[in-house]
C-alpha cells in the first residue's frame, strides 16, 4: 500500500514562475507539484499538495496530518516568524522534513533562523525542486526504516 505524503507550502509560493525567478526558477507551483508527482509515483508515494498564504490556514493543515505517513513543509517567510507553525510540527509524530527552494543561508540575515528547524527530522535547502525529490526520498527512507 502506498504511503500517503502531505506537501505544505506557505506565502508567495503561488508565486512562483513570476516571484523573483532568478532565486526561484521559472517554473509556477503547478509545473513543481507535477513533477513532485511524477517522482512520488516512482517511489510508490502518494502526495497531496495544500498552499496558503495565510499562517492558521497552515497550522490547521499540518494538525490534520496525523493521519498521514509524512510531511514535507516550506513555510517559506513563516519558517523564520512562526511559533504556532513550529508548535503545530512539534506535535505530529510523523517523519517531518523541511525544504527551501533557495539556500537560506546565502540571503538576507533574517532568513538563516528557522524556528521550525529543531522540530523536523531533516532540512533540504538550496537545491531547487530537487529539494522537494530529495525530502520525498528522505520521508520514505524514514518510514522504510521503521
Amino acid at each position: 500500500m502506498s504511503k500517503k505524503i502531505e506537501i505544505i507550502n506557505g506565502p508567495n509560493i503561488n508565486l512562483l514562475g513570476k516571484r523573483e525567478p532568478e532565486i526561484y526558477g521559472n517554473l509556477t507551483l503547478k509545473d513543481i507539484n507535477n513533477q513532485i508527482k511524477d517522482y512520488a509515483k516512482k517511489l510508490e508515494l502518494n502526495v497531496s499538495f495544500f498552499q496558503s498564504n495565510v499562517e492558521g490556514e497552515i497550522v490547521n493543515k499540518i494538525q490534520e496530518c496525523d493521519k498521514s505517513d509524512g510531511l514535507i513543509i516550506n513555510a517559506a517567510a513563516f519558517t523564520h516568524t512562526s511559533v504556532a507553525i513550529h508548535d503545530a510540527l512539534k506535535s505530529l509524530n510523523i517523519p517531518k522534513i523541511e525544504v527551501h527552494i533557495s539556500n537560506i543561508y546565502k540571503r538576507e540575515e533574517f532568513r538563516h533562523k528557522s524556528l521550525i528547524s529543531n522540530v523536523v527530522d531533516g532540512i533540504i535547502c538550496g537545491l531547487g525542486i530537487n529539494s522537494y525529490k530529495l525530502a520525498l526520498q528522505g520521508v520514505k527512507n524514514i518510514i522504510d526504516e521503521n
